[in-house]
């Protein structure tokens, strides 16, 4: 059995360092590895990426992270990398990674991703050159996903880790005039055509926590807004993909 915890849209900053933290200093006992579905920080700034580092940084677990859209909205994603990576924290940008937990090896495979809708409501690459290039980011990010998906091998769980959703039920409690604004079709696809076992993000403050895919992949919505914890405890290798309660204070 593999134990992730995970959760999204922390939005770090100063005034949050300390408010995780005992909730993470208990993540040996009750997982193997912490994913997070970005929005790591508020602005996306140096600065509160140290934050974020000094909160989510050091623990006992793997740490591995996608960004989300706060987190480019200064347009310091490289340094905000650094600072993560230096803190020991994996970033993945339409790559993967491995971790071997417990003598199992997952895979992980992470992007933002980006909106554009989902079928019968979605943008079309078509018209405009900035509809074209709209959709063309949306299809750039589910490629970079489907790319990172496939290059994992030989492992017995793979994840895929996005900001962004891939399917329009975790949405539900949004308006729906939004939400080709917090996700898109492809990457559902993208998820489907690997062996995927279990889909996160986050984005949807005020979406649901569980859906499927077409191809019948379990996707959860991590938001932190939706799951109203530090985290949520997802395992695998079992007969079902579950949260597992745990008795942790809200954060």
């Amino acid at each position: 059995m593999i134990r992730i915890a995970a959760v999204g849209d922390v939005h770090v900053d100063k005034d949050v360092v300390g408010r995780y933290r005992p909730a993470l200093e208990e993540l040996p006992d009750q997982a193997d590895a912490l994913l997070i579905a970005g929005d790591l920080t508020r602005h996306g700034t140096v600065e509160e990426a140290e934050c974020f580092a000094t909160e989510f940084g050091g623990l006992a677990v793997p740490v591995v992270v996608v960004l989300g859209n706060h987190d480019h909205q200064s347009d310091q994603q490289e340094g905000l990398t650094k600072v993560l990576t230096d803190a020991g924290i994996t970033v993945l940008e339409g790559d993967a990674t491995v971790l071997e937990l417990n003598g199992h090896r997952l895979g992980i495979a992470g992007t933002k991703g980006f909106g554009g809708g989902f079928n019968g409501a979605c943008a079309s690459n078509f018209g405009e050159r900035e509809m074209k290039d709209f959709v063309g980011t949306s299809e750039r990010y589910a490629a970079a996903l489907r790319a990172a998906l496939r290059s994992v091998e030989e492992c017995d769980a793979l994840v895929a880790l996005t900001h962004y959703a891939p399917v329009p039920e975790t949405l539900a409690g949004e308006p729906p005039e939004i939400f080709a604004f917090l996700g898109c079709y492809q990457l559902g696809q993208a998820i489907d055509e690997a062996p995927t076992t279990l889909a996160l993000h986050g984005h949807a403050h005020h979406g649901s926590e569980r859906g499927r895919t077409p191809g019948g992949v379990p996707v959860r919505n991590v938001a932190h807004p939706v799951i109203k914890q530090a985290y949520n405890v997802y395992q695998l290798l079992t007969d079902t993909v579950d949260t597992r309660d745990t008795a942790l204070a809200n954060a």
